[in-house]
């Protein structure tokens, strides 16, 4: 058996290779929850149903999907340019840090700046913090070779470790009895909510506008077409003419602003507080759905939303039939190696000989 790449990719064959990904991880998934003694059929409405089947599920789930579409975007521009981005976690919390030394610890200083003026400025820390903590990484492939995989997520750990030191010392809240948790925001800089009577807030309508403003800078400007031509092939595309370094520090600065802003958003619209355990992995479920999605914007959308309803739905599944809740993260890991597969299929065929 050999894989030979296909001349031309099918249009069908693309838009099928998710679905068939996601049909073949329920496949596999359901032997987990057989063996946990559940009823496949009904664990599998129970998730469904608690990611989607009310208006609390529907709306938990949106929350839940508005920061995933923001990491998946930052790591679908990274690795269409071929900067695998594996950091966006750490990213999330520095934008989140970020974000509350503007919006949070200013007020020691005796200066009352206005919320229209603080926002911005607070939004913009966030995205600079997850910028310049990918930009590093970049430069050193870009300049030295070194494997921007093993940096990016080397650099999530220290900034975990970093955030914990700083929750524990000058970032501290003195109002919250001894627990590791920042300072909050103020409430004028808190995100409205856009549903009355539950946790959606508008980050999601930006998360949304990032998206397609997202796909028409990928597919109609002159930076997406040098980002998929250096994707494509680095040294072709300096053969070409193209500035690839300067490419990839752009590419490094959308990637990790994305991934900044995200911790903004999930610390403005549901937490208003930065703790340890604000992300419950939200930059590496960011890659799954960015590969689900096939590093496509628009589709990085559909990818959160799905994921968001397999960990909301997984609690209740779990709380009905009594199957841990941790087969939503046996779920996402699956769907990720079914893509990666799907993936490679699309782009060779098997021949025997």
């Amino acid at each position: 058996m050999r894989l030979e790449r296909r001349a031309a990719i099918p249009r069908a064959l693309l838009l099928a290779a998710p679905l068939a990904a996601v049909a073949f991880t329920l496949l596999v998934t359901s032997a987990l929850v057989a063996w946990a003694g559940a009823p496949v059929g009904r664990a599998y409405a129970l998730l469904l149903e608690g990611g989607f089947g009310s208006r609390f599920a529907l709306t938990e789930t949106l929350t839940r999907a508005t920061p995933l579409i923001l990491t998946g975007l930052a790591a679908a521009v990274a690795f269409r340019a071929r900067l695998f981005n594996i950091g966006a976690e750490g990213q999330l919390y520095a934008g989140a840090l970020a974000a509350v030394a503007v919006g949070g610890l200013h007020g020691g200083t005796g200066l009352e700046w206005p919320p229209a003026l603080l926002f911005p400025l607070m939004i913009a820390a966030a995205m600079a913090a997850g910028a310049l903590l990918l930009l590093g990484p970049a430069l050193l492939k870009a300049r030295l070779g070194v494997d921007e995989v093993v940096t990016t997520l080397l650099l999530n750990f220290i900034v975990l470790l970093g955030v914990s030191a700083l929750l524990d010392g000058p970032m501290k809240d003195p109002t919250a009895m001894g627990w590791p948790q920042s300072v909050a925001l103020q409430d004028a800089l808190q995100l409205d909510k856009l549903i009355e009577r539950s946790r959606v807030h508008t980050g999601l309508l930006a998360a949304l506008a990032l998206a397609v403003a997202l796909w028409v800078l990928m597919q109609r400007s002159t930076t997406g077409f040098e980002i998929r031509a250096v994707g494509s092939g680095a040294r072709a595309a300096a053969f070409a003419g193209m500035p690839v370094r300067w490419v990839a520090v752009k590419v490094a600065l959308i990637s990790g602003a994305l991934a900044g802003l995200a911790g903004a958003v999930e610390v403005a619209g549901r937490a208003s507080y930065v703790t340890l355990d604000m992300s419950p992995g939200y930059g590496y479920s960011g890659i799954v759905i960015a590969m689900l999605a096939m590093l496509n914007p628009l589709g990085v959308v559909a990818g959160a939303v799905f994921v968001a309803g397999i960990l909301v739905g997984a609690d209740s599944m779990s709380r009905a039939v009594n199957v841990p809740t941790y087969i939503a993260d046996v779920i996402v890991a699956v769907a990720l190696v079914s893509m990666l597969v799907a993936t490679m299929l699309t782009q060779y065929r098997v021949r025997r000989g």
